[in-house]
This record gives structure tokens, sequence and C-alpha cells, in this order.
């Protein structure tokens, strides 16, 4: 049975008066053969407890690299933070010897995979790599893990999660497989998830079901989530705040009423008239004409120009900053106002 969407209430900052986890001006490039890609270029935003953030954007834009950023699993080389810091409470994780950022990272800083059959171990079966938490990072006996392991399982309701607990990844479905990856997100009461494309692959009923356990297992705790996707319908549904992403960059943020209902970017506009409506059945979608730019020749000026119907001059020789355009708003662009105006 599918729980109402109700949510915590977010409160800003925690006891000392910091956000819950904060970005601030991150940048992180990769260095191939073709050239440097600029994968994230300055990226800010926070979280605080109880809250959701959802991160939006097309494939490419930077979503997944900024969240593998904050985990600490990029790979580098290639990958290589050039600037910025990841704040968790307070505490710049970047400025932690390895020893105690793996102490936050899993444990108070948690993520669940888009792809939990590439995710998983194969060759381990689903409650020794959920045990294995335990295990690493409390030091509990084999038993134990195993039993609390179960546990997990059946909190994100897995059918006979305790007959269920040696079986192996491939014996799952894909639904099932995605409770798992939260079963092991969830394991060491983390104060943050980051949720990367949690529904995709997934029919819509089991999408709208992974979508309400994450809720109320954040009703639970007030732990903060962390959104990463492309579906809109699943960010109306759960965020509080959204934030835009389009190369690399940041280009809007705000409350999840104020961007869908009155978007301050040309890109975020263009987001929302691709969305199909109940209300306009037989109209044609509008959907925005050409591609996103490679990260490794990002062009001059606003990266969206080429793409923008508003575009002029000063978009093609001015990369606009984020700037406040109205309570609670910021966008990336030279007419932003004009835009919120329409």
């Amino acid at each position: 049975m599918n729980l109402p969407l109700t949510k915590p209430e977010p409160r800003s900052g925690g006891a000392s008066g910091h956000h819950l986890l904060e970005v601030d001006g991150l940048s992180v490039e990769f260095r191939t053969d073709y050239g440097t890609v600029r994968a994230v270029r300055d990226v800010s935003w926070h979280l605080d407890r109880g809250e959701t953030l959802a991160i939006l954007g097309e494939s490419g834009s930077g979503k997944s690299v900024s969240a593998q950023a904050i985990m600490g699993i990029l790979e580098s080389p290639p990958a290589r933070i050039t600037s910025g810091a990841i704040r968790f409470n307070g505490t710049d994780l970047l400025t932690l010897p390895g020893e105690e950022q793996r102490a936050v990272r899993g444990a108070q800083i948690s993520m669940v995979f888009q792809d939990a059959l590439s995710a998983l171990n194969p060759v381990f079966t689903v409650g020794s790599q959920i045990a294995e938490m335990f295990r690493v990072h409390r030091g509990t006996s084999k038993k134990e893990a195993l039993e609390k392991a179960a546990e997990l399982m059946d909190r994100v309701r897995i059918p006979g999660a305790r007959s269920r607990v040696k079986d192996y990844p491939h014996q799952f479905s894909g639904g099932m497989r995605q409770r798992v990856m939260i079963a092991m997100a969830l394991a060491l009461d983390p104060a943050v998830i980051i949720a990367d494309e949690p529904t995709t692959a997934l029919d819509v009923t089991v999408q709208a079901q992974i979508v309400d356990l994450l809720l109320e297992l954040q009703r639970e705790n007030g732990m903060g989530i962390v959104l990463i996707t492309h579906d809109l319908g699943v960010v109306a549904e759960t965020a509080d705040r959204v934030a835009v992403m389009y190369a690399g960059r940041i280009v809007e943020t705000g409350s999840i009423d104020d961007v869908f209902t009155r978007p301050a970017h040309p890109y975020t506009v263009g987001l929302m008239n691709s969305i199909p409506r109940v209300d306009q059945v037989g109209s044609r979608l509008s959907p925005i004409v050409g591609s996103p730019p490679s990260l490794a020749a990002i062009p001059p000026g606003c990266a969206f120009h080429p793409r923008c119907p508003r575009a002029q001059d000063v978009c093609r020789a001015d990369d606009p900053p984020l700037l406040q355009v109205a309570t609670g708003r910021r966008s990336a662009c030279h007419f932003a106002k004009e835009v919120l105006d329409v």
C-alpha cells in the first residue's frame, strides 16, 4: 500500500547553525586524450535535515559526477577536483585525512546508485553485502551482521527477508534490487542519502513504491535526501527545493513550487514545456532544440545560448553568474527577470 506523500518539516542548519551538507564552488575535471572535460563547474548548493533537494538536468549535465565527488568515489586519474569544498555539519571533507573521510562517507552520507544490478556484486549474497557495512564500520560479528541485514531487508519491505538474505542479486527483480540498495544505504543510519536516479529503468508502479519508501524512511529519521534525476514527475512529488544543472553548472535554484510554476531560466522553461500535461491532450510538446554541448568544448558565454530562443550578443560573449532574481530564487541568465515576467 502506498503511503501518503507527507514530509517532515525541513530544518535550517544543525545545532551549530551549519547546513547538514553543503557543496561550495565545486569543480571537477577529467584529463583525457581528447582534452580536458569540465564535468562540474563551480557548483554550490546546501541541504538541511529532513529536506529533499532535487538536482535536475539532462544526461551529461554533471549531476552524477558531483554526487561521486561528494562520496569520494571518482576514479583519479583521470578525475580531479580542482576547487571547492564539501562540508558535512560544517567540516570540509576534502581537508580531512583519508581515514576520517571514510568514517563519514558510507556511515553519515550514503548513496543509492541508479543501476542496482551493476552496483551489487554478483558473486556475493545480498545479505553478506549488506552485512559488510556493519562488519567494516562497526566491527560487528558475522552472525549479528547477517541478522541486522535481514532486519534491514524487512524494513524496506522485501517479502520473506530472512529467507532471502542468502539469495544473489540476479534472483531479485529490478524493484527488489533497488530496495536492497536502499537497505545498504540505510545500514548505518546516515544523516544524508544521495539517490542517483533511483527509479531509472523501473516501471511506473515500482517507481512510485521506491519513492514512497524513501519518503517513509525520511519521515522516520529526518534524514536529508539529495535526489538526482531527470524525471520531472518524481521531482514534483518529492522535492522541497530544486537545483537545475546544465553543461556542468547550476543555472537555476528555488523552491519546487516556484521553479515549476515560474521558471527563471530559458533552459528550465524548456524542461517544463517538455512535460506532457493532462489538460492539453492532443497538443504537441515543445522540445528543446539541439543537443547539450560537449563538456570538452563548452561554448563561450552562456553554455545554453546555442539552444536558447532568447539568446543575444551578450549571451554569446559573457557567461552570466548565478544571481538572486527574487526571494529564494537564483538564475544564471542575463534576462532572468524578463523570463520570470512572461
